[in-house]
């Protein structure tokens, strides 16, 4: 799938630098999820506002994320801080803000691209399956999740959600509408596109916000990725009212871009 656009995440959020260190950007309720603002969305954003921070176009090589309250619908408050370690690498730490105060918090990682004398490896295959243009095309309901509708899915293997089947992972093909560039901001999105990776086993939903979200970059985007992607999220154990899904996220050249983790909590 041909990159359709140059539009970016700060584009279609209206993300801008409101003083030193601070921006805003705005969330409206067509990128809702299950309980609010899509969880994507808002790591995303973080990763863009420390993008723009460390100033040095550095590449996104990982982000350490945790949700400090509940975010609502409108505008969002980002103060950022950059700290260089050493001369190839900058730490930045994020923070959104709301009038009931902070929300979300990221320690996101930026390092330079560096020759090396260890031999290239590619990670984690692919998986076979058919090409997206062969798959159908499946929505998650609008009236539950109206953020949905900024996805394009299409399940290419695993069991479908809320089937109540006895595996607890999901794999298809997404791409984003309105179509932004791929890039770390963006494959933020992308590893939360899917449904908690326990909702096959179920047969009705139940609330799984993340906690946590972890993400580590495969690639400096010297090569630029195909807009659609195929993602791959799993479950790898529930007990307690915790629960942990695992993500990877390839390229149509089967070029593996993400590796990602998500913490949640159980409420139900």
């Amino acid at each position: 799938m041909k990159q359709l656009t140059q539009q970016s995440l700060g584009d279609v959020f209206a993300l801008g630098a409101t003083g030193p260190g601070t921006w805003q950007a705005q969330v409206d309720r067509t990128w809702r999820g299950w309980t609010g603002p899509h969880g994507g969305v808002l790591a995303g954003l973080l990763v863009e506002v420390a993008r723009r921070a460390a100033g040095d176009d550095l590449p996104v090589r990982a982000v350490d994320l945790r949700f400090l309250g509940r975010p609502v619908d409108g505008a969002f408050t980002f103060s950022a801080g950059a700290q260089p370690v050493g001369r190839s690498t900058a730490i930045v730490d994020v923070v959104a803000r709301q009038e009931s105060g902070p929300v979300v918090a990221a320690s996101i990682m930026l390092g330079r691209t560096a020759p090396s004398s260890v031999p290239y490896r590619g990670g984690r295959p692919a998986p076979e399956v058919a090409a997206a243009d062969a798959c159908a095309a499946f929505r998650l309901p609008p009236e539950i999740v109206p953020a949905g509708a900024h996805f394009d899915i299409r399940p290419a293997a695993g069991p479908l959600p809320l089937t109540a089947a006895a595996q607890a992972w999901m794999c298809a093909w997404i791409a984003l509408d309105p179509p932004m560039d791929t890039d770390a901001a963006t494959l933020a999105i992308l590893a939360d596109a899917l449904p908690p990776g326990i909702f096959p086993t179920l047969s009705a939903p139940v609330a799984v916000p993340t906690v946590g979200f972890s993400m580590y970059m495969h690639t400096d985007f010297t090569e630029p990725a195909s807009q659609r992607v195929l993602v791959r999220a799993a479950n790898t154990g529930t007990s307690g009212g915790w629960s942990v899904d695992d993500v990877d996220i390839w390229d149509e050249s089967g070029r593996l871009l993400v590796s990602a983790r998500q913490n949640r909590r159980v409420l139900g």
